[in-house]
């Protein structure tokens, strides 16, 4: 890109609302140069987003800023680690004022509500795609892990599950929302809220736990494998909204979509026995739903009831946008 160009870019992105006074040296040098806290571990993230596979080259700006950095905060909220820092490489066919506009007042909207500051990044000519690196950190050794499972856990999700799914369907038949629940869908998919305040109340009760990203079956799957345990997860008992349960038409089908919806960036957890009566009191001043909906087992693979029976539904992982 030309100079001037880049002098636009860079104009728009030093412009950022968050200064952190652990940031040393923020955008403007070769690096960056933070202060970590004392007695405290570094926890890092990245994730990349590309158009045509993770969301639409033609998708409102804002909304795409807020669904990228959204889904690295998920990343550290799993973790009950605490945001703070994060880096941004931009690849974009030409400069358009108006997307960068739209992008910065959906990426500062929300790395201001979490105190995260843009300390660096790149920014280069290409198919449009996004990689966002976010660091925040944690009390030595307080990590949450996808390891720590153990058979007789319980396990839980926060918030609803399946509405991120439903929004995408919306969205992939290519014309607007013909009413108010495809509408809220279709925000949702995009608007996600990062768990990072629960992330950090679980890290005194939560055994286990990672964000749901490529669904609910295979995002616990990884918590299970990493474990060595199984699980039986009550289907019954998953948390819907009633847009989704509208949209999809009965509740069992609901279900089904919400086990397979990814992006959705709540969390899955688990609790010991001896720590489930104090789950609520941790979570209280977050203003977190949680929904116990199975429990950790010994053995392989997890089983999902319907109706007090075992059910093979055959259900896969989440697919992006087919490029």
């Amino acid at each position: 890109m030309a100079g001037n160009e880049f002098d636009l870019i860079n104009r728009y992105f030093k412009a950022q609302p968050v200064g952190r006074k652990d940031v040393v040296l923020g955008i403007g040098d070769d690096a960056a140069v933070i202060t970590i806290p004392e007695n405290s571990q570094l926890v890092v993230t990245t994730d990349t987003m590309v158009a045509g596979n993770h969301f639409l080259p033609d998708a409102d700006p804002v909304k795409v800023a807020h669904k990228a950095l959204a889904s690295n905060l998920s990343d550290l909220a799993a973790m009950g680690a605490i945001p703070a820092w994060c880096s941004l490489a931009l690849t974009i066919p030409t400069v358009d004022e108006v997307w960068l506009k739209g992008f910065c007042e959906g990426f500062y909207k929300l790395s201001e509500y979490y105190h995260v500051q843009l300390i660096g990044g790149d920014t280069t000519k290409g198919p449009l795609s996004i990689t966002i690196t976010l660091q925040g950190f944690i009390p030595a050794g307080k990590a949450i892990c996808r390891h720590g499972a153990n058979a007789g856990d319980w396990l839980y999700v926060t918030g609803n599950l399946g509405d991120s799914a439903a929004g995408l369907d919306v969205i992939l038949r290519g014309n607007s929302p013909s009413n108010d629940i495809e509408n809220t869908l279709l925000n949702r998919h995009y608007y996600s809220t990062p768990r990072v305040l629960a992330g950090q109340a679980l890290r005194s009760v939560a055994s286990a736990a990672l964000d749901i990203s490529d669904g609910l079956i295979a995002d616990l799957s990884h918590i299970l494998k990493a474990s060595g345990v199984s699980a039986v997860l009550n289907a019954n008992e998953l948390p819907l909204s009633d847009e989704l349960l509208q949209y999809a038409g009965s509740r069992e089908a609901a279900a089904k979509l919400a086990l397979r919806s990814g992006e959705e960036y709540e969390l899955c957890f688990t609790v010991p026995e001896s720590h489930r009566g104090a789950l609520d009191a941790a979570l209280a001043h977050t203003n977190t739903p949680v929904t116990c909906i199975g429990q950790i087992r010994h053995g392989e693979g997890i089983n999902v009831m319907w109706e007090g029976k075992e059910v093979d539904w055959s259900l896969s992982g989440w697919d992006h946008f087919s490029s």
